[in-house]
């Protein structure tokens, strides 16, 4: 895994460390975690990721390690992580940090994130039309249309975005592009307003956080990961101001399980 642009080019081969020495103990971390394209390979549509067995074996475990302080953070909303994952049930931040589970059983608190307007996703929902393949989904706080199976519509559907926003100038809407997916949502709350407040809750709060994603949107709690003397970490590519990226999500998921390895080791040491 290659390490900040920082280092010298010449220490780049043998002398980097591991990334799994940067990160504490997970007693005294909080483990962040990104899941399309940090976690899973992309699908041809959103309902066709596939979770492997042993991820779900080493998220449990990375979640009793670190004492309950481990969460998803998806652009997904709960429900449908929980599906994903089912019948495992892990802390998390949805909808772009629309929502939160603190816990595993407790409910989800509420973001003070209003849903987008009706007649605004009406005619969000409409540029679906524009070629087949667009693939529509509807998150409640934010509408998605990805175009993965309509790569050719890429340009048409933003320009039919921008055209929308030029015609309600006034509109609290916020543009999300992703790989393949255009997300529009309603603006004043972020993964990073989500993972700010998600870091004021036992047991997440005082920890140093380290934090995986592989998206733009992602770039937002990159940033705020040295406010908790915390790390980040990109996925496909190096993002600005990470401490290392993976090459993809299998490397992420061989990287946890290697985590909680030294981790064990460090624990009977």
């Amino acid at each position: 895994m290659p390490m900040d642009d920082d280092i010298a080019p010449d220490a780049k081969t043998d002398s980097v460390p591991m990334p799994a020495s940067l990160i504490p103990p997970l007693r005294q971390a909080a483990v962040l975690l990104d899941i399309d394209g940090t976690l899973l390979d992309f699908a041809p549509t959103p309902r066709e990721v596939w979770v492997p067995p042993e991820l779900s074996t080493t998220l449990k475990q990375l979640h009793e390690r670190s004492h309950g302080a481990l969460a998803l953070v998806s652009g997904r909303s709960l429900n449908d992580i929980d599906l994903i994952f089912a019948p495992e049930v892990f802390p998390a931040i949805g909808g772009h940090g629309a929502e939160m589970r603190l816990q595993p059983d407790s409910e989800a608190v509420a973001a003070h994130a209003p849903p987008l307007d009706k007649e605004l996703k009406r005619r969000l929902a409409a540029i679906a039309k524009l070629s087949p393949g667009i693939l529509l989904e509807d998150k409640g706080y934010s509408l998605a249309l990805h175009y993965r199976l309509a790569p050719q519509a890429e340009k048409a559907i933003y320009e039919a975005v921008s055209l929308i926003r030029a015609e309600l100038p006034n509109a609290p809407i916020e543009v999300l592009p992703g790989k393949s997916v255009c997300e529009i949502k309603h603006s004043g709350f972020t993964k990073a307003t989500g993972v700010l407040e998600l870091m004021t809750h036992e047991p997440f709060k005082g920890r140093r956080p380290f934090f995986i994603g592989d998206d733009v949107t992602d770039e937002t709690v990159f940033a705020i990961m040295p406010d908790f003397d915390g790390l980040a970490f990109s996925v496909g590519r190096r993002a600005t101001g990470v401490a290392g990226h993976f090459d993809g999500p299998s490397d992420v998921r061989e990287f946890l399980a290697h985590l909680l390895d030294v981790d064990r080791d460090v624990s009977l040491s």
